[in-house]
């Protein structure tokens, strides 16, 4: 009888789990900062979970202090993005434009303005006439007002996991891919090792950033994620003729319907289902194309009538109160997370890299993340409250 080799060893100083953008942006800014040796694990390849295909904006048009900070620091790294850490992730700052259909609306964001604007963010309400200049696809007769940033805008979410990625490498990071973790070895309360398909690896520092997957993560280390996978979908027009005007990150605060340029010439077409039920599943169905439908019959009555040529599906990681998990673990020695984003991962990814970086090394962040703990649900459903939600 043949005896079979057990899986090799090796060792890291931080281990990340998930090779998407959180991941990726965490593993460059500790590698930046020579944080020791650095290894990322992902399940697939680089960004073939959520940061795959999510939709791409980039925005600080927030409601919370917390978020707009994160939002407005993360944008101005994506508009350097080019030089640090070296990528072109097609940023368009065509601006974020929130459709407002009545008076509790306009109420809400004038009070988000005020917040934004105290913080450097370049957001004022707008009137109607002047968002459908803005977007001439919105029906101006529908609004009461809009909510307008001419900062925000989109990105490309897999060519901006690459750019860290290579970048992080070229700094000494070890990225292993088609590498599932199956156990996370703890001991005394601290981390010890992390097991995974293609062996363990011997560390005292886990970086969970598996997205969708974190709740299963943290189980595995004795830590409490309250992450749920919630399928959203996307749809393409395929290149219009004539070609679409260039239009801000247009949003119906309302009912979610959102939509922007495409780069092949058309529109990206996007809406969060509200009958859609928690799970894994991934693959793109036209059904959903019945509620936006018709919540574009409202808004924007040129698109329900559009053909729409192909679509994606991907995973938004929500939690109760629909705002991100960031923070040590108090249970387990060595094990930080950043997840649980609920759909604004890629938009805040590069503060959040800044943060973990500052974390793991005992540093002050620039802003404190102490209110986004895990812990905040232990006693209750959470006491995040976050106004502008996709």
């Amino acid at each position: 009888m043949v005896q079979q080799s057990a899986p090799p060893e090796s060792a890291a100083d931080v281990v990340i789990i998930g090779g998407g953008i959180i991941g990726a942006s965490t593993a460059f800014h500790l590698a930046e900062a020579g944080a020791g040796s650095v290894l990322v694990v992902e399940r697939g390849e680089e960004a073939s979970g959520s940061s795959g295909k999510p939709i791409g904006g980039i925005r600080a048009q927030f409601s919370d202090p917390l978020n707009i900070a994160l939002g407005q620091r993360s944008l101005e790294a994506w508009r350097a993005f080019a030089h640090r850490p070296g990528a072109d992730i097609g940023v368009d700052c065509a601006g974020y434009l929130f459709l407002l259909g009545s008076e509790e609306e306009v109420a809400t964001c004038e009070r988000a303005v005020v917040v934004q604007r105290g913080l450097g963010v370049p957001s004022r309400i707008i009137t109607p006439r002047e968002a459908h200049e803005l977007c001439p696809y919105i029906d101006p007769g529908s609004l009461v007002a809009a909510a307008y940033s001419p900062a925000d805008g989109h990105a490309l979410p897999r060519a901006a996991v690459h750019g860290y990625l290579r970048a992080a490498r070229r700094l000494g990071v070890r990225v292993r891919t088609g590498s599932a973790v199956t156990g996370i070895e703890v001991a005394d309360g601290k981390v010890r090792a992390v097991h995974t398909t293609a062996g363990t690896v011997r560390t005292g520092a886990v970086v969970c950033a598996a997205g969708a997957w974190s709740a299963e993560i943290g189980a595995m280390a004795g830590v409490e994620l309250p992450v749920t996978p919630l399928r959203r979908q996307i749809a393409f027009t395929g290149p219009l003729a004539p070609a679409p005007p260039r239009i801000p990150f247009t949003i119906d605060f309302d009912s979610t319907l959102y939509f922007h340029n495409d780069r092949a010439g058309g529109l990206l077409l996007g809406f969060s289902d509200p009958l859609q039920k928690p799970g894994f599943e991934r693959e793109f169905s036209r059904e959903w194309l019945t509620p936006f439908r018709a919540a574009a019959l409202r808004r924007a009555p040129a698109l329900a009538s559009m053909e729409v040529r192909g679509g994606w599906a991907g995973l938004y990681e929500m939690t109760p109160d629909r705002d991100a998990l960031i923070g040590r673990a108090q249970e387990v020695d060595g094990f930080w997370y950043a997840t649980g984003f609920s759909g604004h991962g890629f938009l805040q990814a590069p503060a959040v890299g800044e943060v973990m970086r500052d974390l793991y090394l005992g540093r002050t962040p620039f802003v404190d993340v102490g209110p986004l703990s895990a812990a905040r649900f232990r006693d209750g459903p959470g006491t995040r409250t976050e106004n502008h939600i996709i």
